[in-house]
């Protein structure tokens, strides 16, 4: 089993967070994992992805040239790397951002809209958990209790954020 995502946004909008919590959600069932940031000097406002391989065995490279699953937070990083998703794998898009329809007819598309799901969840800033709910509930890669653990952990120091998070997982994982 190999599971390539590349997760592709503005720095600011939880990218990294976003690979990280897939990541050590990952690690958590037992599975060899890379974990690639990338991103410019910007930093908050400019473009920042991540790439994140899951794997049975020992990953050779962090590096993706096709992934399974894209996940694009803003229009610029769908654009970017739409065209590098393999036939048959998925897109995940953030509608509140991207109002385009893709066009590829050989990829699964999940459109959904972060934004307005993270408000209703409590808190703006969750939208990446939002994404993460779907990403988690689509690949089936692993339960949505080990992701809402990870998330715990994640926050043990600022125990207020936990329950927007938590939410926000759900509201995600039960769009999707």
């Amino acid at each position: 089993m190999d599971e390539k995502i590349i997760i592709a946004g503005f720095g600011g909008q939880g990218v990294l967070s976003l690979g990280q919590f897939i990541a050590y959600a990952a690690i958590a069932d037992g599975k060899e994992v890379t974990w690639l940031p990338s991103y410019g000097p910007e930093m908050r406002g400019g473009t920042s992805n991540c790439s994140v391989v899951i794997s049975d065995r020992p990953v050779a490279s962090p590096i993706i040239s096709a992934p399974d699953c894209l996940i694009a937070m803003n229009k610029p990083s769908l654009y970017k790397f739409q065209d590098r998703v393999r036939s048959g794998g998925t897109i995940i898009v953030n509608k509140t951002l991207i109002p385009d329809i893709i066009e590829r007819k050989d990829v699964k598309v999940i459109y959904i809209d972060a934004g307005d799901l993270s408000l209703k969840a409590g808190n703006p800033k969750t939208a990446n958990i939002v994404v993460l709910g779907a990403y988690v509930k689509q690949s089936g890669l692993f339960s949505k209790e080990l992701v809402s653990e990870m998330i715990t952990k994640k926050f043990i120091s600022k125990p207020k954020l936990i329950p927007a998070n938590l939410s926000a997982l759900d509201l995600g994982y039960n769009f999707a």
